[in-house]
C-alpha cells in the first residue's frame, strides 16, 4: 500500500549516545504520508520506525544512527522530492518507506537510479521492486497484491460461497488497480462472475449512479481495494442503495479512522492480527499499545519490521556503503519478524501468509490465516 506526502521541512534526530571514539555515522531516511488523506497510516508507520530506532538505542554494530524524517502526504511528486532529498542532500545510506504503492513506485525509480536501498513497509504493488527490470535496491516488508487478490477472491468462492461480485475501484492508483486485476482474475478462475467492474477518481464523492446499477445486479460480494477514508464513504452509499452484499477488500481498509458500524459485517485480507497468539505478536502489541495507547495495526506492525529488516542488514554488512546493505538484505533467511517469519524471493519480496480479518462490532476480528 503505498503513498506519498510533500515535504514537511523533514526531521532530524538522533538519538542514544554520541558516537563513539574511532565509530561512525549512518544515516537512515523514513518517508510516510504524515500528512493528507491517509494520515493514519503515517502516524502509525512513524511510531514504529521510531520506536525500532529507541529499542536499538539509535546504533547497529559499530555505527551510530542518525535518521531524517520526511512527509510525502500521499501525494507521488512530493515523495518523489523527499526521496531526492533524502539521498542528495542528507546522504542516507537506507530508507524505509514509503506506505502506499503510488508513492513508492516513483520512489523505487529514485533509490535505484541513484544507489540507495529502500525498503517499503507496506506498499504492495508489485512494480515496487520490479518493472522492466528487477530493482535490486529494493526491498519490502509486505506481501504483494496478486497474493493478496488472490486470497481475497479465494475466501469470497471457498467461505462465503459467492457466486457473484461487483468491484468499484479508484482508476489513478496502481494500489487498488492491482488489487482488483489479481481479485477479478482469480475470482473468475474460480468460476466466480463479476457482474460489474466500476472505476472512479480520488476526488469522487457520489457514488450513486454506479451504486444505484449495481444495486439492480444484486452481488453475493462487493469488492472495494481502496483505502479506509473511500472505502467508508462507499460502503454507506451502497447500503443507503439497499446493497446487502458482503463488503470485501484489503490492507488498506486497516485504520481506526475506518467507519465500524457501516463495514459491519465485511471482511479484509490483512499483514497480521494482533489476535495471533504468537509471543512475537504478543510482546508487539502489549509495548506498542503501553507507548502509544492503542492497538498497533498492520501498516505499523509492517513498518517496525522493515526498520528491524534494514538494521540487521546494516549490522551484517558492517558497511555504510548502499551496496553491501543490499547484498547483506538479499541472503537475509527466516528472519523472525512480528508479522511473520520473512525470507525474500528473487525479486525482493518476503514469502509469507496473509490474515483474513472481519469487521465486527467496533473491531477487527481475527478469522484465519491462508499459507502462500
Amino acid at each position: 500500500m503505498s503513498i506519498i506526502a510533500g515535504c514537511g521541512g523533514g526531521k532530524d534526530t538522533t538519538g542514544g549516545a554520541e558516537t563513539p571514539a574511532g565509530g561512525e555515522e549512518i544515516r537512515i531516511g523514513l518517508i510516510a504520508p504524515l500528512t493528507g488523506d491517509v494520515k493514519t497510516f503515517g502516524e502509525s508507520v512513524k511510531n514504529a520506525f521510531e520506536m525500532a530506532m529507541e529499542e536499538a538505542d539509535y546504533k547497529v554494530g559499530d555505527f551510530t544512527i542518525k535518521v531524517f524524517v520526511e512527509d510525502d502526504r500521499n501525494v507521488a511528486t512530493e515523495a518523489v522530492n523527499v526521496a531526492e532529498k533524502l539521498i542528495t542532500q542528507n546522504k542516507v545510506s537506507a530508507i524505509v518507506g514509503s506506505v502506499t504503492s503510488s508513492s513508492t513506485i516513483p520512489i523505487s525509480e529514485v533509490a535505484q537510479a541513484h544507489g540507495v536501498v529502500l525498503v517499503t513497509p507496506t506498499a504492495t504493488n508489485p512494480k515496487v521492486t520490479v518493472d522492466a527490470a528487477r530493482k535490486d535496491y529494493v526491498f519490502r516488508a509486505c506481501f504483494i497484491d496478486p497474493f493478496q487478490g488472490t486470497v481475497a477472491a479465494r475466501f469470497a468462492l471457498d467461505e462465503l460461497g459467492a457466486k457473484t461480485a461487483a468491484v468499484l475501484f479508484d482508476q489513478g492508483n496502481d494500489y487498488t488497480i492491482g488489487l482488483k486485476d489479481y481479485f477479478k482474475q482469480s475470482f473468475e478462475a474460480g468460476g466466480g462472475t463479476i457482474l460489474a467492474e466500476e472505476a472512479y477518481t480520488k476526488n469522487d464523492t457520489d457514488f450513486s449512479a454506479v451504486l444505484t446499477n449495481i444495486a439492480k445486479q444484486k452481488p453475493d460480494v462487493l469488492f472495494l481495494p481502496d483505502y479506509y477514508q473511500k472505502v467508508s464513504l462507499i460502503g454507506k452509499q451502497a447500503r443507503d442503495k439497499g446493497i446487502t452484499a458482503t463488503f470485501l477488500g484489503g490492507d488498506g481498509w486497516d485504520s481506526p479512522e475506518l467507519d465500524f458500524a457501516v463495514m459491519d459485517g465485511g471482511y479484509q485480507t490483512n499483514h497480521y492480527s494482533p489476535d495471533d497468539p504468537r509471543p512475537e505478536v504478543t510482546e508487539w502489541v502489549e509495548k506498542y499499545t503501553a507507548k502509544y495507547g492503542q492497538t498497533p495495526d498492520a501498516l505499523g506492525t509492517l513498518a517496525y519490521d522493515a526498520t528491524k529488516l534494514v538494521l540487521k542488514a546494516i549490522e551484517d554488512a558492517g558497511s555504510t556503503d548502499p551496496a553491501a546493505i543490499r547484498d547483506a538484505m538479499a541472503k537475509i533467511q527466516g528472519f523472525q519478524a512480528v508479522s511473520g517469519s520473512i525470507s525474500f524471493d528473487e525479486n525482493g519480496n518476503p514469502i509469507k501468509s496473509a490474515a483474513i480479518l472481519q469487521i465486527k462490532d467496533g473491531a477487527q476480528k481475527f478469522v484465519t490465516v491462508v499459507n502462500p
